[in-house]
């Protein structure tokens, strides 16, 4: 059974900053690419960032381009989201994404609306002004 478990969120003053973890088990990491995704009360679900099977591509939204580094440690199974110069706007449930294709997590970072394989149940980032 596939399991994607987010952590770290938590509230945070404006300016500060948190570290995600998304780990993934049940299944072969190294398989998969990965993505953040968030969404804001009221809001439509929103793609913050995506990484390569092997780390060394990464993919930004503009929103978070500069504040935010996405990595990953497949020996670990896990996906890291350092957010720093954290803004108010940035409060919303953060959820991890596993898909076996980049090209699909690429398109939903950008807003498509595509069916990824796995999703966590979120971790909560809030941040205060």
């Amino acid at each position: 059974q596939v399991q994607v478990v987010e952590s770290g969120g938590g509230l945070v003053q404006a300016g500060g900053s948190l570290r995600l973890s998304c780990t993934a088990s049940g299944l072969t990491f190294d398989d998969y690419v990965m993505g953040w995704f968030r969404q804001a009360p009221g809001k439509e679900r929103e793609g913050v960032s995506g990484i390569y099977w092997s780390g060394d591509i990464t993919y930004y939204s503009d929103s978070v381009k500069g504040r935010f580094t996405i990595s990953r440690d497949n020996a670990k199974n896990t996906v890291y989201l350092q957010m720093t110069s954290l803004k108010p706007e940035d409060t919303a449930m953060y959820y991890c994404a596993a898909d076996t294709q980049w090209a699909a997590m690429i398109r939903a970072v950008r807003g498509d609306d595509l069916p990824l394989d796995y999703w966590g149940q979120g971790t909560q980032v809030t941040v205060s002004s």
